[in-house]
């Protein structure tokens, strides 16, 4: 398996289940708990590996969010909970969702040596990847479930991070290149069509040129894989996948 199928592989189930638990009513609940709405919770939550920042720090590292829904979500949860511990919480989420719902899986201790392979190598140059750099900053649970999760989670901000930093580049402006990727979406980000530019036939070309850029940023770490590592990290995606509740 080639670096390029290889990416081609994990790289959209890892967006899928880096993001399952977010909004799963046990996380919802824990929130809750928590005295925070399931937005704010997600804001608060996945962000609060940044520390106690000025919301337009969260924002840059989100990426594609109409500012003022980070502003409103991020200012109001840290008036009740310190960041920290809402990431805390929120991770423990990630990690009971795997538990529930990987624990009868086999092959996840292999899954794991590869997973934990590719985030040592990208732990080499931190520049630009905020996100992932909180992440790999939590410490990892012991279980196999629970930390085969949590990998997922890493794995998955680390390409949002490589890829917010390649639309950057492409010279997008992020709303557009959200438009472009997810027009479905826009609303749920915070956006009103009036507010973002139908994009171009350019600004879909420059897009594909991100996707392109953000798998050649993600080459090395995922090169330090040898064929047994590839097979491992693959077969563990697609298993994790096929437990999901289908409903």
């Amino acid at each position: 398996m080639t670096i390029e199928e290889l990416l081609a592989t994990v790289c959209p189930p890892i967006n899928h289940l880096g993001a399952a638990w977010y909004f799963d009513p046990e996380t919802t609940a824990a929130g809750e708990r928590l005295g925070l709405d399931p937005g704010t919770f997600y804001f608060l939550g996945r962000g609060g590996v940044l520390g106690d920042v000025p919301w337009t720090v969260v924002h840059a590292a989100f990426g594609y969010f109409n500012p003022t829904v980070v502003e409103r979500a991020w200012t109001a949860g840290r008036e009740r909970v310190a960041p920290a511990e809402a990431a805390r919480a929120h991770l423990g989420c990630a990690e009971a969702f795997g538990r529930r719902h990987f624990a009868e899986l086999a092959g996840l201790d292999v899954f794991c040596e590869a997973a934990e392979a590719v985030v040592q190598a990208a732990t080499r140059d931190f520049s630009a990847l905020p996100l992932f750099a909180g992440q790999v900053a939590q410490p990892l649970p012991e279980d196999l479930p629970g930390r085969a999760i949590r990998l997922v989670v890493t794995l998955r901000e680390l390409r949002g991070s490589a890829h917010l930093v390649a639309v950057v580049a492409s010279g997008l402006a992020t709303p557009v290149a959200h438009r472009a990727a997810r027009p479905d979406a826009l609303r749920l980000f915070g956006w009103q069509e009036a507010d973002v530019p139908e994009p171009t036939d350019a600004d879909r070309e420059a897009l594909q040129a991100a996707e392109t850029l953000t798998d050649r940023l993600l080459g090395p770490a995922f090169g330090v894989l040898d064929d047994s590592g590839r097979e491992a990290l693959a077969s563990g995606v697609t298993a994790m996948t096929q437990a999901l509740p289908t409903a």
